[in-house]
Formats: C-alpha cells, structure tokens, sequence
C-alpha cells in the first residue's frame, strides 16, 4: 500500500510512520494548520491595542470623564478588553491593558489607568 505526503502528496519511502517527504513539506503543512488561528489572534490583538490606544491618547492625566461617542469616533471597540475588575460597591472597570474604563449615566464614561504595585 502506498503512502503520501501529507503536505505535496509524494510517494513516501522508509519508515511505516513517517508522514511527509522532508522538514520542508512538514513545516508547510503544521503552518497552513495554524494560519486561521494566528490570523484571528492577530485580529483580536490589534482590537485591543487599537482599544488601549484611543484610552491612553483620551486619558493622559490616569483619570478623566469623556463622552462614549468620543471614543466611539476614534474607533473604539467597547466589546474587546483584556480584563474586569470589580469593585467592593458593585462597579465593574474594564480594562485593556493597564487602561481601564467605568460606563457612567449619560453616556460618559470614566477613564482610568492602573497604576504598577
């Protein structure tokens, strides 16, 4: 019974288990595996820089209120973030990154920075 590669669909020769022809066809076929998952991982990750961005550029004193359609207009993704963090009241903070933000009434929102411990 033959077998082929899995990557160019050679004959193979040797070994009963050996699954491609050489290095070149198994690291073609390990990266077309994993294309769909590094492309969505790319796409996510330049969501939540774009996020930070807009946070750090609207919030250069660590804490300041802004309209949400200000950041809105600059691009702001509010359904990406790296983390929450709830408060002993019963707020939640989103954070991207080290920039976080609180909706507030009115369509503002608070823009805060976390300091390092």
């Amino acid at each position: 019974m033959d077998r082929f590669c899995l990557d160019c669909n050679g004959l193979l020769k040797g070994r009963s288990d050996k699954k491609f022809c050489d290095d070149q066809c198994r690291s073609n076929y390990n990266n077309r595996l994993k294309a769909d998952d590094h492309s969505f991982l790319k796409q996510v990750n330049g969501i939540l820089k774009k996020n930070r961005a807009i946070l750090m550029q609207k919030n250069p004193d660590g804490k300041t209120k802004v309209k949400r359609e200000v950041l809105l207009r600059k691009g702001f993704d509010f359904n990406f973030h790296t983390h929450l963090h709830a408060t002993q009241k019963g707020t939640t903070y989103f954070f991207c990154y080290e920039y976080g933000y609180l909706q507030l009434e009115n369509d503002e929102v608070l823009l805060v920075k976390r300091e390092e411990k």
